[in-house]
């Protein structure tokens, strides 16, 4: 089994650019915006939402949407764990990477597809729906462009609403990616991993 991470991004052995500031250096609005993620389903101010509360307005958004396509969205959690993977090894993203590994694998992502994904390779034995949601987002990154034989087999597969939260799923975490590689956010410690 290889836990191999995506590969650091250049620079980010060195000083996180934007840790969490002190709690007086914070003004009403982030203040408030952190106690509205902290007492959400996330439950803490923590990875991306650290950088991202320079810009409360932006983050209180963004994790709206991630809150939807985490816990709510009717993407299967399988294929919604495989695309964060997938969008993090693209984006060379350690702490997304690290923090979802887990994630993936709770939801049955198979050491294989794992492994694949961490070397950029196409994963073995996907189902057809996971196959259908690997290749909407490999065509989008590699063409810009989706394929009518690609959009029309994951419309089969999952129907409108999924295809959509598939690509949002993917734009979402390229946001998050971006962020934290701009920020330099180092990935979590160990002991703060979901079990």
């Amino acid at each position: 089994m290889n836990d191999a991470t995506p590969r650091t991004v250049p620079g980010s052995d060195s000083n996180d650019r934007m840790p969490m500031p002190p709690p007086d250096e914070l003004s009403a609005e982030q203040q408030a915006a952190a106690r509205r993620i902290a007492t959400g389903p996330r439950g803490a101010v923590f990875g991306p939402f650290v950088p991202l509360l320079r810009s409360p307005q932006a983050m209180e958004h963004l994790q709206q949407l991630g809150a939807y396509l985490r816990f709510e969205s009717p993407l299967p959690r399988i294929i919604f764990e495989m695309l964060v993977l997938l969008v993090a090894r693209e984006w060379d993203q350690d702490f997304e990477w690290t923090y979802h590994l887990p994630l993936a694998r709770a939801a049955g992502l198979s050491d294989e597809t794992i492994d694949a994904l961490s070397q950029r390779s196409v994963p073995p034995e996907l189902t057809a729906a996971e196959q259908s949601a690997y290749d909407i987002v490999i065509e989008l990154l590699t063409d810009r462009a989706v394929s009518d034989s690609t959009f029309d087999r994951g419309v089969e597969a999952f129907g409108p609403q999924a295809v959509i939260d598939v690509v949002v799923t993917a734009g979402y975490y390229t946001t998050l990616a971006m962020v934290m590689n701009m920020a330099q956010t180092p990935p979590p410690p160990p002991t703060s991993l979901p079990g």
